[in-house]
């Protein structure tokens, strides 16, 4: 496995997202419902928690302290939309698609996002622990200063993605693409797969707890020397 320290390849920052000129004031009677399309709405303080419906779409759509923790959608998709101070525990996303978007102080412990694409996304100051974002595809994707403690990339795509400022402590890259992947500050103590970091761009600070997990994983047992 060939981890680098320092510069790797090209890395794009998200293109953000586009807003509209002006928002309408979503409200009970914009219920969730299949193949239901939002375009230009303010989702503010809503409780949409516990709903089940698929191929959602959101355009340039806003959310703020509203609930969607619980709800289910399949083949939703969300473009130009902002999130912030929202609830998404538990929200279960299969098949989805999150284009041009920005997460900020969001609770999201045990979202499940699978099988999905995010692209162009901006994940800040969020709580991710217990997350799964298996088979998931990150094209210009940064998570920063989140709590992503025992979430799950297995088979994710990672290449696009960065991580700054983040606890991944226990975090779960088995089989997961990462040639890019780009992390910054972090801590990577006791993640799993570390075997498939190979290509990834990690700070110089970071290494140490890597090496600790990589000796482990190689089945290298690291001793004090003894005193002579």
């Amino acid at each position: 496995m060939a981890v680098r320290a320092g510069r790797g390849g090209r890395w794009r920052a998200p293109a953000k997202p586009r807003p509209p000129s002006s928002l309408e004031l979503a409200t009970e009677d914009h219920d969730l419902e299949n193949e239901a399309t939002f375009r230009r709405l303010g989702f503010f303080d809503l409780d949409l928690s516990g709903r089940s419906a698929d191929g959602v779409e959101f355009e340039q759509c806003r959310f703020k302290g509203s609930d969607l923790s619980g709800t289910q959608l399949d083949g939703a998709a969300f473009t130009d939309c902002l999130f912030e101070s929202t609830n998404l525990a538990n929200l279960r996303a299969e098949k989805s698609s999150m284009i041009r978007a920005r997460l900020s102080t969001l609770r999201m412990t045990g979202v499940h996002w699978i099988n999905g694409a995010l692209r162009d996304v901006t994940v800040s100051e969020c709580r991710l622990d217990l997350s799964s974002f298996r088979f998931t595809d990150f094209s210009s994707v940064v998570f920063e200063g989140c709590n992503l403690t025992r979430a799950d990339f297995q088979n994710a795509d990672l290449s696009g993605a960065r991580f700054t400022n983040c606890d991944l402590t226990g975090a779960q890259f088995s089989q997961a693409t990462m040639e890019g992947t780009r992390f910054a500050n972090c801590v990577l103590v006791g993640i799993g797969g570390v075997t498939s970091m190979g290509g990834a761009v990690v700070a110089h600070q970071d290494l140490v707890a890597l090496s600790y997990t990589l000796a482990g994983a190689l089945g290298i047992r690291i001793e004090d020397a003894e005193a002579e």
